[in-house]
């Protein structure tokens, strides 16, 4: 595997080298110390340019075989065909838009876009010498993403599964009822709680605090129930939880209220497993993912 280049963006853009499965030298807009961005104010050019001037600026370090970058929402042949978390991208042919920016910096290599969450899943999969199993992964923040390696047909957006048939769970992101992530995302939280930060929920629920731990309790019978459902269509295995959020989740207590979801004998043996430095990851699975051609 040659050297490629792993970009992300999520709520910072990460851009690092990728040596076979190791990282080396990683830029992060904005850097640390500098006042931050909400990347849903910025233009699509402004991003890319960005992301040219990081990648540029690696490049000064040696060749680069190939870049790959992981965006959040639907992203099918290129296309990033909807993005509730970055608006502006909806409809986007970033990747031939991205090569075309690379191209003017002087940088002519294959450029690879995939989901960001299935970058992650194709990170843990290198570093863990799992290539060839399924690796499936959730990766909670102010949305909620699903990787999977290797990738499926389809859409996967499967933190829009539905959890709850209440009317009243309108959260989510992209405005629809009763998803996952309008339980479970960070921005659903703070809608949900307007007098406290998500933080503070669940330290209230530590506390005993009862509105707090009848929150806790959905959040985790949610997330369980996502993932019930991914193992009837998909089969049992492990989960890796990553992202800020996954310091809330309980693995035992996932792991319980999976087993009253998922009843069927061949079906049973899942259990979830904590990941830390999820943007690492999701740089390397990007940049192994650009280097499989």
């Amino acid at each position: 595997m040659g050297r490629a280049i792993g970009v992300l963006v999520r709520r910072y853009i990460w851009v690092g080298v990728v040596e076979g499965t190791a990282l080396g030298e990683v830029r992060r807009y904005p850097a640390e110390g500098e006042p931050p961005v909400d990347l849903r104010s910025l233009t699509v050019e402004e991003i890319v340019a960005r992301i040219r001037e990081s990648v540029v600026a690696l490049s000064a370090a040696g060749p680069v075989d190939s870049v790959g970058a992981g965006f959040p929402g639907i992203v099918r042949n290129g296309v990033i065909d909807e993005s509730p978390n970055l608006g502006q991208f909806k409809g986007e042919r970033i990747q031939d838009n991205l090569a075309a920016a690379l191209k003017e910096g002087g940088i002519e290599a294959p450029v690879t876009v995939i989901n960001h969450a299935d970058a992650l899943a194709a990170g843990i999969a290198a570093t863990r010498g799992a290539m060839e199993r399924l690796v499936r992964v959730w990766h909670l923040g102010d949305g909620v993403g699903f990787g999977r390696y290797p990738r499926g047909e389809g859409v996967w957006e499967a933190g829009h599964v539905v959890v709850t048939l209440d009317p009243k769970e309108r959260y989510c992101g992209c405005g629809g009822q009763g998803h996952l992530e309008s339980i479970v995302g960070y921005r659903a939280m703070r809608l949900r709680f307007l007098d406290l930060e998500p933080e503070e929920v669940f330290a209230a629920a530590r506390q005993g605090e009862p509105r707090a731990t009848e929150f806790v309790k959905l959040w985790h019978r949610a997330l369980a129930a996502a993932t019930a459902t991914m193992v009837h269509l998909d089969g049992p295995g492990r989960f890796y939880l990553a992202g800020p959020l996954a310091d809330f989740a309980d693995a035992r207590r996932l792991g319980v209220e999976l087993q009253e979801m998922v009843k069927m004998s061949p079906l049973q043996g899942s259990y979830f497993e904590t990941v830390p430095n999820s943007h690492d990851l999701a740089l390397i699975g990007a940049g192994v993912t650009s280097g499989m051609g």
